[in-house]
């Protein structure tokens, strides 16, 4: 057991302070919806092929949820490390895919160095970002702002 010197009403008070956030962030989220999202829901129902979802990092953990969440749905999706898209993994994209690239920053190397490869297949991209202006927010057919704002 890890020893604490925080006073559990300090230990609750962090939590709900953390709560509390983790709300303000969903609720943001929800009310910043728009033609976008709607754009990226209409391009994976229409998708003949599989959605990849790919990501590195927190993203990657995030992107991975996304991956499972589609296909418990019933949607044939995967995850897609972009680093190892990177070295040969790229062979699984085809024309009829969607693939959904998650950066908070949208600039991240892996994802960038796959943007390409990905156009080349004819496969659609949706970014999900922070950063609607960065390289990936530039380069996908959708883009749909995930910034976080606060830690």
């Amino acid at each position: 057991m890890v020893a604490t010197s925080l006073g559990p009403n300090h230990v609750v008070a962090i939590g709900r302070k953390f709560i509390d956030a983790q709300a303000r962030a969903l609720d943001a989220t929800a009310r910043a919806l728009g033609s976008s999202f709607e754009a990226a829901v209409d391009m994976i129902g229409s998708c003949d092929g599989k959605v990849l979802v790919t990501g590195v990092g927190k993203s990657g953990h995030v992107g991975r949820n996304i991956a499972s969440f589609l296909s418990s749905l019933g949607t044939p999706a995967l995850f897609l490390h972009a680093a190892e898209a990177a070295h040969g993994d790229l062979g699984v994209v085809r024309a009829s895919d969607v693939v959904v690239a998650v950066s908070q920053s949208g600039n991240t190397r892996e994802l960038i160095d796959i943007l390409a490869p990905i156009r080349a297949t004819g496969a659609k991209i949706v970014a999900l970002t922070g950063n609607a202006d960065s390289v990936l927010g530039l380069h996908a057919d959708v883009t749909i702002g995930v910034g976080i704002r606060d830690s």
